[in-house]
C-alpha cells in the first residue's frame, strides 16, 4: 500500500491576526497612557509605571524593575511623613536619647537665650518712649529653635524671615478687614499656615505674630511696619547670636 505525502497547511490568517493584535495592543497602550492622570506627590510627578514597557523582555529587565521599586519606595516614604505612629509620638526620640549629652550642650543654648533676652530688654528701654517693644513672646520660641535645633527646617534663614514677614503682614491685613475679634484671628491664622505650606517656609513661631497684632493694641500704630518690626528685625540679632552659640558648642566642650 503506497503512502501519499501530505503537505501541511499554511497558516494563512496567522500573520494578519498577529498584526492586528499588535496594533490593537499598541492602540490600547497609547490610550492607557493618555487616560492615566498625573499625580503630584511632594513635588514628584508620578503615574503607574506598568504602562511604560514596550515588550515583556523590557518589563523583566532588572534595571526596569529596580527603577519601579525606587519609585514605589519614594511614594511610600512620602506618605509615611504625614502619618506618624501614634504610640511612637509619645516616646522620646531614640536617636537623641542615644547621643551623649554634655554639660556644654546645655549651658551654651541657655546662655544664648539669656543674652538674647538681655539685648532685647535693653533695646526695650531705649525704644520705650516710642511705645515699641522688642522682647515679644514669639521670639522665645525662635530662640529655642535656633539654639537647640540649629539644623531643623524651622531654623533655616529662608523659613524664618519669609514666614515672619508674611505672617505679620497677614495679621495686619486681617485686622484691617475684619477688625478685632475671633474672625480676624481665625482668618489670619489659617492664611498664615496656608502661606507657610505653599511657600515651603515652615516656621511655627511666625504663626503667633498675626494673633499678637490683632489682640495687642500697642502694635496697631505700626500698621504694615509690623511686618518688619519687631519680628524680622529681632531675628537678625537672634541669627547672629546663633552663629556664636554654634561656634561655642563645636569648639568649647565640657
Amino acid at each position: 500500500m503506497s503512502t501519499v505525502p501530505v503537505k501541511p497547511l499554511t497558516p494563512v490568517g496567522l500573520h494578519p491576526i498577529r498584526r492586528n493584535l499588535t496594533s490593537t495592543t499598541t492602540l490600547k497602550s497609547q490610550a492607557m497612557l493618555t487616560a492615566v492622570p498625573s499625580k503630584h506627590i511632594i513635588g514628584l510627578s508620578t503615574y503607574n509605571r506598568c504602562f511604560e514597557f514596550k515588550s515583556w523582555s523590557q518589563m523583566r529587565n532588572p534595571a526596569f524593575l529596580s527603577h519601579r521599586r525606587r519609585v514605589s519606595t519614594v511614594v511610600a516614604s512620602a506618605g509615611n511623613i504625614t502619618a506618624p505612629s501614634s504610640w511612637e509620638s509619645w516616646m522620646p526620640d531614640k536617636n537623641a536619647a542615644a547621643t551623649t549629652l554634655l554639660l556644654s550642650d546645655v549651658i551654651w543654648p541657655a546662655a544664648g537665650a539669656f543674652a538674647a533676652m538681655a539685648i532685647m530688654g535693653r533695646m526695650d528701654q531705649m525704644l520705650s518712649p516710642k511705645g515699641i517693644t522688642m522682647s515679644v513672646a514669639p521670639l522665645g520660641a525662635v530662640c529655642a529653635i535656633l539654639f537647640t535645633t540649629p539644623s531643623a527646617p524651622a531654623a533655616r534663614k529662608y523659613n524664618i524671615f519669609l514666614a515672619q514677614i508674611a505672617c505679620a503682614a497677614i495679621g495686619v491685613v486681617a485686622f484691617s478687614v475684619f477688625g478685632p475679634g475671633w474672625l480676624a484671628r481665625s482668618v489670619a491664622l489659617a492664611a498664615s499656615i496656608a502661606f507657610m505650606v505653599i511657600a515651603r517656609a515652615n516656621h511655627p513661631p511666625a504663626a503667633s505674630l498675626p494673633l499678637m497684632f490683632i489682640d495687642g493694641a500697642k502694635f496697631h500704630h505700626l500698621n504694615l511696619w509690623y511686618a518688619l518690626f519687631p519680628g524680622a528685625a529681632a531675628c537678625v540679632i537672634l541669627c547672629l547670636l546663633q552663629s556664636i552659640i554654634c561656634y561655642l558648642k563645636e569648639n568649647i566642650k565640657f
